[in-house]
């Protein structure tokens, strides 16, 4: 027998809407995105690349490797249309630090040239090592990408820091990119105009020394760009507890009574 309340929830339960037109906060914004569909929404995700290589010793003229970059980024912006490049790229007498701003996709084809590169009978490159690969960023360092030749003499690092623990050493390179970066975006906020030699030759300080940069590419710890794409494509096998567990991968058999 019904009473008025259930018959009173039944009246209630009759206005509501059929499930069919009921929609969630995730498709609304789903359906927001599909109708706007601005690029501050739909951008892809930033990544940045920092890379330390060791020059031939045969190239005289630096600004050889800054022209290959330049055609190899017009090349993957062709390809990768809408991924923006910026980073920066600092040749030293005999070592080259590259810093590398876009999308996942472009920062793997960039180290996968490294390695086709490498394997020329003349290449630019005779060693290079993978610093770090960020994933996720929040703003970039640098508004466009660049190269140039340093003529400025960085310091060395004394005994005591060059008997460090190779984390500490890749720690303090870190450091000093960022600050670098952080500089030169408040340099160019002053100053559109300033050219990026001059803004380079007021922190001599922030620029990594040469034989730091020689021992970390020396090191086993970093990955050389073949080493990291052959992490990166190998099939990933994780074994879980319960596989050693239960079921047992094969039949057992009861024990025999004596």
């Amino acid at each position: 027998m019904s009473s008025a309340g259930d018959a009173g929830g039944k009246s209630r339960r009759s206005k509501a809407l059929p499930r069919s037109d009921r929609t969630s906060v995730f498709q609304r914004l789903l359906d927001r995105r599909a109708i706007s569909n601005s690029k501050e929404e739909t951008k892809s995700l930033l990544h940045r690349l920092v890379l330390l290589s060791k020059m031939h010793p045969d190239l005289v003229d630096k600004r050889e490797l800054g022209g290959y970059y330049e055609t190899l980024f017009q090349k993957l912006q062709r390809y990768h249309q809408g991924d923006t490049i910026t980073g920066h790229l600092m040749l030293y007498p005999n070592y080259a630090v590259h810093v590398v701003e876009s999308s996942s996709d472009v920062l793997y084809s960039v180290i996968q040239d490294l390695r086709d590169v490498q394997e020329q009978e003349r290449p630019l490159h005779l060693e290079s090592k993978i610093l770090v690969m960020s994933h996720n960023v929040p703003s970039r360092l640098f508004q466009q990408w660049e190269y140039n030749v340093l003529s400025i003499s960085a310091k060395r690092l004394d005994d005591n820091l060059q008997r460090e623990p190779i984390e500490k050493i890749i720690s303090e390179s870190l450091t000093l990119l960022l600050k670098l970066g952080m500089h030169m975006q408040e340099a160019y906020k002053e100053s559109p105009n300033n050219q990026t030699d001059s803004v380079l030759g007021d922190v001599p300080e922030l620029i990594i020394p040469q034989n730091l940069i020689a021992r970390l590419v020396e090191s086993h710890e970093l990955l050389t760009p073949a080493q990291f794409l052959h992490n990166y494509s190998a099939p990933l096998n994780i074994l879980m507890d319960s596989e050693f567990v239960w079921p047992a991968p094969e039949h057992i058999l009861p024990a025999k009574r004596k």
